[in-house]
C-alpha cells in the first residue's frame, strides 16, 4: 500500500491508563497502515506506571508531563502544540482500538469543507455505539426526557442521540460526534482550536465541532472507518455524570438565551429526577448539583468531579 501524502499527529491524553496502553498501543499500526503519523501524549499526572509504560512501550513518542490534571481539553491543547508538523490531527482515548484501515478511511471523508471526521464505533462486545449526535435544543431535551433517548433519537426534531440505525450504515454529515476518536482537519484546528479548556472534562468535543459548523466546516460520519471503543464510567459515576450533566447546561448557556437555557436546565432536571425516584445514584448526585447555583457556576475543575 502507498503511503498517503497526508502526515496525521496521532494525539492521546492519559491519566492512569497503564492497564490500557499496550493494546492500545498494538493497535496504531494496522489503524494507520498506508499513512504517515507520529505520537504524542499528554499526561494528565498520572498515579500509576502510565509515564513509565509509554516511555518503555512507545519510545519514539512525544510525551508531555502537564505536571497536574489539566482536563482532557488542556491535554489535547498541548500535544497539538508539540507535535511535529502534520496536516490533520488524529484526537484519541487510550480505551480505543483502532481497526485495520481506519485512519486511511477516515482521510478519504476530509474532503473540502469538512473539518472532522468521525468512524463507526464498536463498544467491547462489538456492538454499534450509537455516536452521531444532534445539536442541544430545549425540543430535544424534552424530547429525550418524555419519550427516552432511544425512541426521541427516531425523530430529528425530538432526539439529540441519533439512533436510526439505517444513519450508521452511510456516510453522512451530522452535527457532532463522539468524541473518543476525532480527524481534524488542519485547517479546522487552525480556524476554530484550540479546544475550550474551562470544559476540563465533558462537552469539549460537542464545543467544538459546532464552533467548526459555524465556520462551515462539518463533521463527516465515515463507515468504512472502524474503531472499537472500551468506554470509559461516566453513566456508572455519580462524579463523573454529574459533569456530564453541568457542563451540557453550561454549552447551551453559552449559545442559548437565557430563557431557552432555563427551559433546558428544567428538560434536565426532570429526566435525572425522574431516574432518580428509580433508584439511581448518578441521578440523584446529578439533580443535587443542578439545583444548586454554586454548582451551576462554579469552575469546572478536577476539585468539582466526586468520583
Amino acid at each position: 500500500m502507498a503511503l498517503s501524502a497526508e502526515t496525521v499527529a496521532v494525539v492521546v491524553v492519559t491519566y492512569n491508563s497503564e492497564d490500557l496502553l499496550a493494546d492500545f498501543l498494538t493497535s496504531l499500526d494496522d489503524g494507520l497502515k498506508g499513512v504517515r503519523w507520529h505520537l504524542t501524549v499528554a499526561d494528565n499526572a498520572s498515579v500509576d506506571n502510565t509515564v513509565t509504560a509509554l516511555r518503555r512501550l512507545a519510545p519514539a513518542a512525544t510525551l508531555i508531563e502537564m505536571g497536574r490534571n489539566a482536563g482532557y481539553a488542556a491535554g489535547i491543547n498541548a500535544a497539538v502544540r508539540a507535535a511535529r508538523p502534520h496536516s490533520a490531527i488524529l484526537v484519541l482515548n487510550p480505551d480505543v482500538r483502532l481497526m485495520p484501515g481506519c485512519v486511511a478511511e477516515l482521510l478519504g471523508g476530509l474532503r473540502p469543507g469538512t473539518g472532522l471526521v468521525a468512524p463507526q464505533l464498536l463498544d467491547r462486545q462489538s456492538k454499534l455505539i450509537e455516536s452521531q449526535r444532534r445539536e442541544p435544543t430545549v425540543l430535544r431535551a424534552w424530547g429525550d426526557t418524555l419519550l427516552g433517548a432511544r425512541r426521541a433519537g427516531r425523530y430529528r426534531v425530538l432526539g439529540e442521540v441519533v439512533t436510526d440505525r439505517q444513519c450508521y450504515c452511510r456516510e453522512t454529515v451530522t452535527d457532532w460526534a463522539e468524541g473518543s476518536t476525532l480527524l481534524i482537519s488542519a485547517e479546522c484546528w487552525q480556524r476554530c482550536g484550540p479546544w475550550d479548556e474551562s470544559f476540563f472534562l465533558y462537552s469539549e468535543e460537542t464545543d467544538f465541532a459546532l464552533r467548526a459548523r459555524d465556520a462551515d466546516l462539518v463533521t463527516r460520519y465515515v463507515p468504512t472507518a472502524h474503531a472499537v471503543h472500551l468506554e470509559g464510567g461516566s453513566a456508572q459515576s455519580p462524579g463523573l455524570w454529574t459533569l456530564v450533566m453541568l457542563n451540557r447546561i453550561r454549552l447551551f448557556q453559552r449559545r442559548n438565551g437565557r430563557i431557552r437555557t432555563v427551559a433546558y436546565w428544567a428538560a434536565l432536571v426532570s429526566r435525572e429526577a425522574s431516574r432518580a425516584m428509580l433508584g439511581k445514584a448518578t441521578s440523584r448526585a446529578a439533580v443535587k448539583a443542578l439545583i444548586s447555583p454554586r454548582r451551576l457556576h462554579e469552575p469546572r475543575g478536577p476539585h468539582s468531579v466526586r468520583v
